[in-house]
């Protein structure tokens, strides 16, 4: 059996509790080298950067994570201090986050966290966190920017007989942890189905400048790479078995909000095609960030007349697996499969048929700015607030306290056709307004930002001027509660003498959260 994780860590974490699959092991190097998870984490010291394969749940290590959690309970238990610095794809489980979390193991994140545990240790300074593009995590992670990977530990789904790795539901960045390791930890999950071989993609021509070669990628579908990934045997230290689920990736039914919010986004999507700035049945390439909203506009679209569409992106969820199904997309491209248990029901029941439409590649090629740009990608993103002229903030509640992370957003949005972030209008029960004078931390600015949308409606600001900009959002995308707040501080800051290009009060441009700061409301009363 699998680990379960209960509220803290458990002794019995140690173990692999696996049953045996040898069948997966076909490479004799490897088989000499499996271990219990106990054992294996014994390469794993004080200090040590650890890179981990896992992308929003899937990929992520069954066995290895609670062991380790445990030896680091163990050791501090005996008066010695444990970390390690944690590199990964993006968010991994959010057993691993916390499991680690809780025990004061991580002294450093990089680049994307999800999890409660991990969230407030990075809030209150007590773990490190490097939020940065997920585009840019190879590069950075093979230029010595974290300094030495000491030890990976990459889930995979089997081991050929010539000792190349077949990847399992993800693939993030685990090209580059088994590239640039000093040591390789292998899970060999047997859970994954080994009709999975096939769906990847992986490239082994990216070179860093000055060597840099284009990516021959024109179509969603393009295969430039292999699907499996090569290891140094000789750095594998260990191999261990296991049989486990993914963790699945909540996902609620879309309610009203998100309903209106992909209402509008499918309208502007027929508004372009009608200009001729998109095909008509096919669109262009779509990429969706995780979530309700972004479901819900992928719902909609099996509901339209659009047939033969492809998608882009970083994860597949639940929504895009229907979409295939269903003929209305093609073809979809993606780092990792962000699944409810339905979802992975559905996926491991039919993965004949999926493996002939979807594509796994490593992030630093799904995310890759040249290939978003030469597709020509729909880029449709989450965000916590924008402001007037269209700055974005997708990651710092209140200007400060970190989410998530901006994962790649940025990517995509700098670089799509058409950037659009969407969001409800307002939060925790209308106290919050997503529209505000001005943004206390910022992500994405006014010129990545071309399309902002809420359940009130859309605000097409392409080819305005900031301020047509600013009554364009506030009359289309803020809350009614809010809007005559905002156009007041609109017209009196129009009307300082010196307004400027883009106007601003500047003693009153973070009226807003300060006042939710002082009151827990953004409204005056």
């Amino acid at each position: 059996m699998c680990p379960v994780y209960p509220g803290g860590v458990s002794s019995s974490f140690g173990e692999t509790g696996h049953k045996a699959t040898s069948s997966r092991i076909r490479a004799t190097a490897f088989a000499s080298k499996v271990m219990a998870a106990s054992d294996a984490v014994k390469f794993i010291h004080p200090g040590d950067t650890v890179s981990i394969s896992g992308f929003a749940s899937a990929g992520t290590p069954k066995v290895i994570i609670p062991a380790l959690a445990e030896r680091i309970h163990h050791t501090r238990g005996n008066g010695s201090n444990f970390t390690i610095n944690l590199l990964t794809g993006a968010s991994v489980s959010t057993e691993t986050e916390r499991l680690l979390a809780e025990v004061d193991g991580i002294a450093l994140r990089m680049p994307y966290q999800s999890e409660a545990t991990a969230r407030r240790r990075i809030n209150d300074g007590r773990m490190d966190y490097v939020d940065i593009h997920l585009s840019h995590v190879a590069q950075q992670v093979w230029e010595g920017y974290y300094g030495n990977v000491d030890v990976a530990v990459v889930e995979v789904a089997g081991i050929t007989e010539s000792g190349e790795l077949i990847p399992s539901a993800s693939i993030g960045n685990n090209k580059t942890w088994l590239d640039v390791a000093d040591k390789v930890i292998l899970e060999v999950n047997s859970w994954v189905p080994e009709a999975m071989e096939g769906i990847h993609d992986v490239y082994y021509g990216t070179a860093l400048p000055p060597h840099r070669k284009p990516l021959e990628i024109t179509r969603v579908e393009d295969r430039i790479g292999q699907t499996t990934f090569r290891v140094d045997p000789a750095k594998v230290v260990a191999v261990v078995e296991t049989d486990c689920r993914d963790s699945a990736s909540p996902l609620t039914a879309p309610d009203a909000v998100s309903e209106a919010i992909a209402g509008h986004v499918l309208e502007f999507f027929d508004f372009e095609v009608r200009a001729g700035r998109m095909p008509a049945d096919t669109l262009l390439p779509l990429q969706a960030g995780i979530g309700n909203v972004a479901n819900a506009v992928l719902g909609g679209l099996d509901r339209g007349p659009y047939r033969g569409l492809t998608c882009y992106s970083e994860v597949i969820q639940d929504g895009m697996l229907k979409l295939i199904k269903d003929g209305t997309v093609a073809h979809a491209s993606s780092t990792a499969l962000a699944l409810t248990d339905e979802g992975i029901e559905e996926l491991t029941a039919n993965i004949d048929f999926y493996r002939n439409h979807i594509t796994l590649r490593p992030q630093e090629i799904s995310n890759h700015p040249e290939v978003v740009r030469r597709l020509g990608i729909i880029a449709m993103n989450g965000m916590l607030e924008a402001d007037i002229y269209g700055n974005v903030n997708s990651t710092h509640v209140m200007g400060t306290k970190i989410m998530n992370g901006i994962g790649g957003s940025g990517d995509f949005a700098r670089n799509g056709y058409v950037s659009m972030f969407l969001s409800p209008s307002t939060a925790r029960g209308g106290e919050i307004s997503a529209i505000v004078p001005m943004v206390p931390h910022v992500d994405h600015t006014e010129h990545d930002t071309q399309v902002l949308v809420t359940e009130q409606g859309l605000a097409d600001l392409r080819g305005l001027s900031p301020r047509r900009r600013a009554r364009l959002i506030v009359d289309n995308c803020a809350h009614p509660e809010f809007r005559p707040l905002l156009s007041d501080y609109i017209a009196r800051a129009d009307a300082q003498p010196g307004a400027g290009q883009t106007p601003h009060i500047l003693g009153e441009a973070f009226s807003f959260h300060q006042r939710y700061i002082d009151t827990g409301s953004m409204r005056l009363s």
